[in-house]
């Protein structure tokens, strides 16, 4: 089952699932599990990402078939319909769709010819563009909404909180006195000089809720999700996150659209609430976090050749390339805390001592003296680990990386 948007008074939920159930009643199938995916756009998310239906995926041999009430509650893609079929013949697997217009379900087998392949492959062209007729649609209604200053759903901008509009008709935006002065605490440390982690990390021992929770809270919601393969009860504070929340024009009350102010046609900014910061306040704040943000930084590059090979001992997650404030040079460091997740050892090393080691080991173990690329890396299967090394400066330290907390592998091969 999966339905894009959930609410107290849908009832599509129970309508699917008993379709369902007639259909394997139908065709001689017994049910041995559901996988359900409700508030889950299948537009956005392929069947292979779906939280419940990609773990039944991974597990092909526990069933013989797969069924659906409807050709659009599998997937609302041609490319996703084309690569669920593909799934199904490799594995010998049957997909079956309940087609509310005709008499009997499609059901498609592995050995299914090219007319019901053709078939299935219509209905899921047909759901797209119904899709895309439905985006079209809600694209200009919001357009409307931003250009009156109505709210017109979605996540409420943190300090704010849903109310009706003066007209009488639709909603606006009202200040939240339980984040108004959360937001004001947040910039005032700032000002203070308190980095963002440290805000964050003040955020999280409070027990503050993220903008996320804080809205499904008042949606009277369960807090937490699903966020980079992981499931969370609730998400934590990042730095990332409060960085958002203070760049955006809407603590001045403006109505942003991609992060942008939405103007009028006199060029006025529109305005969807009262401001938690007046103009002048605003641009303090944003003064002082680029002054942060200011220095010498190595030149734009591209992806970094470790991305996906490097990974911190401390927590087994992938590290990043990261600039220095004022050095021509950056770093790989661990990133749990972006991840919302803590490190008990995040490690971090000079990128050019690191790239040199892994070229270096690379190279030996395959005898080559040409270039290196992240693809070959990545092709072999290799993997860099970095523990986290010891606190304090010396002229030993500068002379390169201590290779003793560094491992090297390729595959399963040491």
């Amino acid at each position: 089952m999966r339905l894009s948007y959930l609410t107290d008074v849908t009832t599509s939920p129970g309508r699917q699932r008993t379709s369902i159930q007639l259909c394997a009643q139908r065709l001689g199938f017994t049910l041995i599990a559901e996988a359900s995916d409700l508030g889950v756009s299948a537009r956005k998310m392929s069947p292979f990402e779906r939280p419940s239906l990609s773990a039944w995926l991974q597990r092909p041999d526990e069933y013989e078939a797969i069924m659906w009430s409807h050709v659009d509650r599998a997937v609302r893609s041609v490319a996703h319909m084309s690569e669920l079929i593909e799934w199904s013949r490799q594995r010998s697997k049957t997909l079956i769709f309940g087609v509310p217009e005709e008499r009997q379900p499609l059901v498609i087998t592995p050995q299914a010819n090219s007319d019901a392949i053709r078939h299935c492959m219509k209905l899921a062209y047909a759901a797209e563009q119904e899709t895309r007729a439905i985006s079209a649609r809600l694209t200009s209604a919001h357009e409307v909404l931003r250009a009156t200053g109505r709210y017109g759903g979605g996540l409420v901008p943190f300090g704010y909180k849903k109310a009706p509009h003066p007209s009488g008709t639709g909603w606006c935006l009202a200040p939240d006195p339980e984040t108004v002065t959360v937001v004001r605490a947040i910039v005032g440390d700032v000002h203070s000089g308190l980095s963002l982690v440290a805000i964050a990390q003040k955020l999280e021992t409070a027990g503050v809720l993220v903008p996320r929770d804080r809205h499904a809270h008042l949606q009277e919601r369960p807090t937490g999700g699903r966020r980079h393969g992981r499931d969370f009860e609730r998400f934590r504070w990042t730095a990332g996150s409060l960085c958002k929340i203070l760049r955006t024009p809407a603590l001045m009350g403006h109505r942003v659209h991609k992060g942008a102010t939405v103007r009028d046609a006199d060029g006025s900014p529109v305005l969807i609430g009262p401001p938690l910061l007046t103009e002048e306040e605003f641009q303090a704040l944003q003064a002082t976090l680029n002054a942060r943000s200011n220095g010498t930084h190595p030149k734009g590059r591209e992806t970094s050749l470790l991305i996906g090979v490097a990974h911190c001992t401390g927590c087994g997650g992938r590290m990043y390339f990261a600039t220095r404030k004022a050095y021509a040079y950056g770093d790989y460091v661990c990133r749990a805390s972006a991840r919302g997740t803590t490190c008990s050892a995040p490690a971090s090393i000079r990128a050019s001592w690191l790239d040199e080691f892994t070229v270096d080991r690379y190279r030996e173990a395959f005898a080559t003296d040409g270039e290196v690329t992240r693809g070959q890396l990545l092709r072999d299967r290799v993997r860099v680990t970095v523990a986290k090394g010891r606190s304090g400066g010396g002229r030993e330290r500068l002379a390169g990386p201590d290779t003793s907390r560094l491992t090297f592998t390729i595959g399963s091969r040491p």
